[in-house]
Order: structure tokens, then C-alpha cells, then sequence
């Protein structure tokens, strides 16, 4: 098996088919297809081996497609890094995984360092000057062949290489098989979960080194013979005119970005083509959730699961769907709620969510003591706090590490947020835990407002007094322009944290 078996079956059935759009360009599935085997090819020419590391330092380009495709017909692994990652950081990603190429941008490539010690060739996408010690992409698709035959992998073989958000320590290496790709994938789960079909056209600017973009956006419209609807990153005007103009029928986004969305007038946009909208990387609000259903008529579908999950393990299915819930696990899937003890608990109880299943990663890369923690018993330790009901359809509480301990007492952020969003006046809002001499620690809120909103800080802890126990009330609020995320549209609380302590 191999993940590029997809594009191949229909750059052979349907070549003129349009693979990716992006800035008024379309490749089609023929043309990616033939890009991806000319790169292949004379990557192999350079001594570029099966399971070695091609590492793609790329933002959402065509050429991430073309590189990861390439990687994979290859037996490769290809070992994406976040775009916006500086020398230091990438420097520790390419050593981490032993990457033997690196493909990158021209404004990116100053931050690759020289002496990374197994990195033997490095691509630049677009170069505006006379390289050394560079090679352009270009030179190595005129090189290679327009044939290639793809190497063909077992399950179990690693297949892609993603690093945790590392919002603890340094990132980890995740190692995920063939089989966890594709059992993530797969036609069967996306036609019950997400309902792709052949033509149609998902919008793709969340970032395609990120285990939603690169899997369940760009591997499953592959897989389903759609077409990916690129953009560099979410930029709301130019996103919501393209829906219109390019017929897009699949939206996926983060909770955030559906926030600022309900809080603009989007009269002015033709959104006819949508058929279904998704949230996933960060708990959607269930306040959020049914706003955009009042408004729109139609429900945000969400997805649970980790970067270790490939990423889905659970999902609310398009016949089924609970507000305030991520739904039921997916074929392939088992989840529980454990205590403390790794013991199982009762419906409805809270606890850590553990997972076993087909998207379960293999483990960390190099890493055997953290992979044995993290996997402990034969399930993954998600970190997660939730619950489950009696028909199986799990809630998110929290993470284990945000939550708050006042004096004792448990305080999980989003219960106090689920309570401020619905304060008119609010757009958006991430509580956290900052030290305290007496109690240990105390609940700190950081709080955008709406345009026009006039809501003081003092309003708000009032307003926390009268709806919830004493010892979830806020002790300190800051009103703030915008809220840190990473490159994932994930709330960043570590920088809230840091910030609070300065």
C-alpha cells in the first residue's frame, strides 16, 4: 500500500480532473500526478531512499502536494514543519528526525541552518536569486521522468512524520503508519462522517503541515477525487468571495474562526455552494455552535481526536448530531473515560479520554519511554478531560493541564467560557490559571469584545458572581484587542500564562 495510490488511480481515470485551485491556477490530477512522479524520481537520482526523511518547510503551496506525494511514491517520510517555525526551531526538527532534504521557499530558506549533520539536499520552491548550495524545484520536475513506479509499503511502515505543537517541552516526533492514514481516510468513514463526493471542493487554509489540513482536507479530497480549494492562510474577504465564485461545498475551520465570523455581516457573500461545515483542533463552544445554527440552518459538524490519532477518533456523523458533543467514536475507534487509576468510569463521569483504534499512532519518534507512558494498558493517554453518555457520544471538559486549582476545588476553563459566551457583548474569551500565594491558584479570564461592546472588567466578574460558584469567579479579567493562537487557530493560555507573570 502506499498513500499515493489515490492520486495515481485518478491522475489515471480522470486526468483533466482539477486537483488543487489556488490563486486562479488549477493543477490537475494528471499534472500533480506527474509533477509528483518527476520529483520522485530525481530525488531518488540523489540517493534519496525509502525511509528517509524529506522534510517540507512549506506554507499552503501547490508544491507541498507535489513534495508530500513525492515523498510518499518514494517510501519516504515526509516530515512537515510549521511554516512559521525560525532557525532554532527548525534546526531542532531537521536533527530530531534525521531529515536527509528539506524543501522550502525562498523567504524561508534562511532559516535552515548549515550544519544540520544528516541533511544532504535542499530544494527551494521559488528562488529569486542565483543559488548555492540550493537547488530549484524546477530543475529537479525538468529532470526527472513523467513515470514512476511508487514503492509499494506494508502497513505498519511510518509514512509521515508530524511534531506536536510542543506547548510543553520540546516536540515530539509522531509517527504515523500507511494504515493510520488511510484508516483515517478511508471512503467509507468520509462518506458517513463528512460526505465527500467526487468534484467536490474543500476549502483548505488551515496549514497543510498540520495533521486536519494535511489529513482530513488534503489526503481525504485526494482520496475522494475532489477538488482542494488552496489558500495561504484565512483572510475573511478573500475566503467567503471565493466560496461563491469557486462553488465550494466543504468549510473547515477552527471554533475561533467561526466566532469572528458570526460576529461579521456576511450579507454581501454568496455561501449558496456550502453543504456542510466543520470545527475541529480545539473545543467548539456550545453557545457558538447553536448561534451558527440559528443563523445558517445548518450544524457544525465536529471532530475529536490528536495529531496521535491521524487525527479523528471521534466525530458526529451527518444523520446524528448532539450539541455541545464531539459524537460517538469512529469506525475503527474505541474511546473510554479513565480516573486517575487508568480504571474505567461510569456514564457520565468525568475523566481522562483514552483511545485505542486503526489511527493510533505507532509512537514518538525515538522516543520508547514517552511512547510507552503515552500508550500505556494498549490505550493512548490523551491528556483530555470528558465524559461519556449512555449512548456513546463523548463531551469535552477540558485538558488535563489547564485545569485550575483554587484552594482544592477543580476549575475547568471551558465551563467558565461556555458561561462568558453567553455575555452579549463578548466575541471571544480563554480562561487560565495563574499563581496565587493562598490559594495555589486563581482564575484569570482575557476577553475580546465585540465592536461597540462597552463591557468593563468589573462587569464581567459581576456578572461570573451571580451565574457560578465563588471559587470559579475570576479574580482578574483583561479586556485584550486579540488572543495568541498558534498557527492552527489553537488558543495559546502557555502565552497567556507567560504574559500574566511579566
Amino acid at each position: 500500500m502506499n498513500i499515493a495510490d489515490y492520486l495515481e488511480q485518478h491522475a489515471a481515470q480522470t486526468p483533466e480532473r482539477i486537483a488543487i485551485r489556488f490563486e486562479g491556477r488549477s493543477i490537475t490530477y494528471g499534472q500533480l500526478n506527474r509533477d509528483a512522479n518527476r520529483l520522485a524520481a530525481s530525488l531518488r537520482a540523489a540517493g534519496v531512499a525509502v525511509a528517509d526523511r524529506v522534510a517540507l518547510y512549506l506554507p499552503n503551496v501547490p508544491e507541498f502536494a507535489v513534495a508530500y506525494y513525492a515523498a510518499q511514491k518514494l517510501g519516504a517520510i515526509p516530515v512537515t514543519i510549521n511554516a512559521i517555525l525560525k532557525t532554532e526551531e527548525v534546526r531542532y526538527l531537521l536533527d530530531d528526525s534525521g531529515a536527509a532534504v528539506v524543501i522550502t521557499m525562498d523567504e524561508l530558506k534562511r532559516y535552515v541552518p548549515d550544519d544540520c549533520a544528516a541533511l544532504r539536499l535542499r530544494v527551494v520552491v521559488d528562488p529569486k536569486a542565483e543559488l548555492t548550495g540550493w537547488v530549484a524545484l524546477a530543475q529537479l520536475l525538468q529532470r526527472g521522468a513523467d513515470t514512476f513506479a511508487s514503492v509499494q509499503r506494508s502497513g505498519d511502515d511510518v509514512a509521515a512524520l508530524l511534531y506536536s505543537s510542543g506547548t510543553t517541552g520540546f516536540p515530539k516526533g509522531v509517527a504515523l503508519t500507511q494504515h493510520n492514514i488511510h484508516s483515517n481516510i478511508a471512503l467509507p468513514p468520509q462518506a458517513r462522517y463528512s460526505d465527500y463526493r467526487p468534484g467536490d471542493r474543500l476549502a483548505a487554509f488551515l496549514p497543510l503541515f498540520h495533521v486536519y489540513g494535511q489529513n482530513y482536507i488534503m489526503n481525504a479530497a485526494i482520496l475522494a477525487g475532489a477538488t482542494i480549494v488552496l489558500f495561504p492562510r484565512f483572510v475573511p474577504d478573500v475566503v467567503l468571495r471565493a466560496i461563491g465564485e469557486e462553488r465550494i461545498t466543504h468549510f473547515f475551520a477552527v471554533p475561533t474562526i467561526f466566532i469572528n465570523l458570526l460576529a461579521m455581516d456576511l450579507s454581501g457573500y454568496d455561501l449558496s455552494s456550502l453543504r456542510y461545515e466543520m470545527s475541529a483542533a480545539a473545543t467548539m463552544p456550545e453557545e457558538i455552535s447553536r448561534r451558527w445554527t440559528e443563523r445558517f440552518g445548518r450544524r457544525v459538524y465536529e471532530g475529536y481526536g490528536l495529531t496521535e490519532c491521524s487525527p479523528f477518533s471521534c466525530y458526529n456523523d451527518v444523520k446524528e448530531h448532539r450539541f455541545g458533543s464531539v459524537g460517538r467514536a469512529i469506525e475503527g475507534f474505541e474511546l473510554k473515560i479513565f480516573d486517575e487509576s487508568d480504571h474505567e468510569v461510569a456514564a457520565g463521569v468525568q475523566g481522562e479520554i483514552v483511545i485505542r483504534g486503526d489511527g493510533v499512532m505507532q509512537g514518538y519518534w525515538r522516543r520508547p519511554e514517552e511512547t510507552a507512558t503515552a500508550l500505556r494498558g494498549g490505550w493512548l493517554h490523551t491528556g483530555d478531560v470528558g465524559r461519556m453518555d449512555q449512548d456513546g457520544y463523548v463531551y469535552i471538559t477540558d485538558r488535563v493541564k489547564d485545569m485550575i486549582n483554587v484552594s482544592g476545588f477543580k476549575v475547568w476553563p471551558a465551563e467558565v467560557e461556555q458561561y462568558l459566551y453567553k455575555v452579549p457583548g463578548i466575541q471571544e474569551v480563554a480562561v487560565y490559571g495563574i499563581p496565587a500565594a493562598a490559594q495555589g491558584e486563581k482564575v484569570a479570564v482575557a476577553v475580546v469584545l465585540k465592536p461597540g461592546a462597552t463591557l468593563s472588567a468589573d462587569g464581567i466578574i459581576a456578572y461570573c458572581r451571580e451565574h457560578i460558584a465563588a471559587y470559579k469567579v475570576p479574580a482578574r479579567v483583561d479586556i485584550v484587542s486579540e488572543l495568541p493562537k498558534s498557527a492552527s487557530g489553537k488558543i495559546l493560555k502557555r502565552v497567556l500564562r507567560q504574559q500574566s507573570a511579566t
